[in-house]
């Protein structure tokens, strides 16, 4: 068929802009916020905040504060009932239902036209393009692209406006020529019951030809189980030989790799990671050998940073352009984009691996962290540790949580881990040693903490059962690919919502 070929050809045209974006960094960024700072002088935002005045980085700083979800929400409920030229020129008719980790109240991120198509699907492109690139001979165009979201149905606001999933707002408005080669039904991806969503995908899915997955590993692993459950095969390319590529992002991958190296035995298996959320999507890994990500810089996103050792959220003062960042230092992301957002705090943190181009890998959240006790223990050593433990333990996880335990007259302080594998380790004992031991070794505050167990004991480790979180999230009414268990919490909260169901079904 000559689909392949022609779409290899058309996709291909865009990594000479990519090229370009690269080579020239800091002169996209300017153009982008002129661009944006001239589109939106005359909404109601841009005349408080005096847009016409705003000539530079420094002057946009000077004019406009930072800001979060509580920041905005005024001006999401305004776009919700329909007033229009807020925050963005014209009208908003989508906005991505938004919660991310189990916090109960939900943010509704407002999805223009532009940062629809001038955003999330250019990078869908774009990410195309770049596989193309790197792999010469794919043939991803033949066959069907499986995309294992949280999606579930579009409600509707007013007569002409809707919120659900970002996945389902994406699915809803699909060009063509992503539609034609989509797999499941429509009316499969966008059910919100997740569970029969995920034995109907099953179902479905078997005969065709699928040769892309996409998504969150943990829920894809949940189908590709599924999937082999229903078939009796071994490993998925026994129900689909010509899978070639898994796009997958949300959580870090590597303490997922060894079990999809199981479930797809294949050398020639392709694993490209992505960053997107409702508010934009920020990067690719655009070379097969490096994970880290490449910022994409023409999505009509302007981004801004801030140092997490003078983090103070919106009333933090040191805040970079991007031309000011340096290698190895912990940021979080600050961004401005076509979908109405200001200055807006994302949440997540990241550190450049490459300044020409700017390359980065996310190191966790502004608020996913251990430092009760001074040990600064983030996502990204968390990751690390526990893919090391599992390698070295034959083991793989599905899905896990920590938080403090705290000091008092009798004991030392701790941390306290609920760890659900897909695959246990050969020995518990050990892969309590190799976590705690690789934790010392990349992170030296922890490591200080930990000597002679003085203020640090080692790890305490709950092995939940098969399914727990997924069980747990279904009692909270949270159940699918958009929300997720906080990796690391400097409390007890959320260890205090999951230790007595943890403990009823053990």
């Amino acid at each position: 068929m000559p689909f392949n070929s022609i779409f290899s050809w058309f996709i291909k045209k865009r990594i000479h802009q990519i090229e370009l974006f690269k080579k020239y960094p800091i002169d996209v960024q300017n153009e982008v916020l002129s661009n944006l700072i001239s589109l939106c002088v005359d909404t109601q935002f841009g005349c408080q905040y005096n847009f016409i005045s705003v000539k530079d980085h420094k002057t946009f700083q000077d004019n406009v504060p930072l800001s979060d979800y509580n920041a905005i929400k005024k001006y999401v409920d305004q776009l919700m009932t329909g007033d229009k030229n807020i925050l963005w020129p014209g009208d908003t008719k989508w906005f991505a239902k938004s919660s991310g980790t189990t916090a109960e109240r939900s943010k509704f991120i407002p999805v223009t036209k532009e940062s629809l198509e001038e955003c999330h699907y250019k990078a869908g492109k774009d990410l195309l393009a770049l596989y193309y690139s790197n792999y010469p001979g794919c043939k991803l165009y033949n066959g069907k692209h499986l995309a294992v979201g949280g999606s579930a149905q579009i409600n509707p606001l007013t007569s002409d406006s809707y919120f659900g999933d970002l996945s389902a707002i994406i699915v809803k408005n699909l060009p063509w020529w992503a539609e034609i080669r989509r797999t499941p039904s429509k009316e499969i991806t966008m059910m919100s019951d997740w569970e029969e969503k995920i034995e109907k995908m099953a179902h479905s899915t078997i005969k065709e030809n699928v040769l892309t997955l996409a998504g969150v590993p943990s829920w894809t692993i949940v189908l590709a189980d599924r999937i082999l459950e229903i078939t009796g095969k071994k490993h998925l390319k026994e129900v689909w030989p010509n899978l070639e590529l898994f796009m997958h992002g949300g959580v870090c991958f590597e303490p997922y790799r060894d079990h999809f190296a199981k479930l797809i035995p294949d050398p020639n298996m392709h694993y490209v990671e992505t960053y997107n959320a409702s508010e934009g999507f920020f990067g690719i890994q655009d070379l097969p050998d490096d994970n880290a990500l490449l910022l994409m810089l023409d999505y009509g996103i302007y981004y801004e940073f801030i140092p997490m050792n003078e983090f103070d959220g919106i009333n933090s003062k040191n805040v970079l352009a991007l031309s000011e960042v340096e290698e190895n230092v912990n940021y979080a992301v600050v961004i401005s984009t076509n979908g109405g957002l200001w200055r807006y705090i994302l949440g997540d943190t990241v550190k450049f691996t490459s300044l020409l181009p700017y390359r980065f890998k996310i190191t966790g959240r502004t608020k996913s962290f251990i430092n009760t006790f001074g040990e600064e223990l983030i996502v990204e050593n968390a990751e690390q540790a526990i893919a090391f433990a599992c390698e070295n333990t034959n083991s793989s996880i599905r899905d896990y949580t920590a938080g403090p335990i705290y000091m008092d007259n009798k004991n030392g302080g701790g941390h306290e881990w609920v760890i659900e594998f897909s695959s246990d380790p050969n020995n518990r004992e050990r892969f309590e040693f190799l976590l705690d031991t690789r934790l010392r070794e990349i992170n030296s505050d922890y490591d200080a903490k930990r000597y002679n167990d003085m203020i640090l004991s080692k790890p305490f480790i709950h092995y939940a059962q098969s399914g727990f979180f997924q069980s747990w999230l279904k009692g909270k009414g949270k159940l699918g690919g958009q929300n997720k268990i906080p990796r690391l919490s400097n409390d007890r909260e959320i260890l205090e919502q999951i230790l007595p169901s943890l403990k009823s079904l053990t």
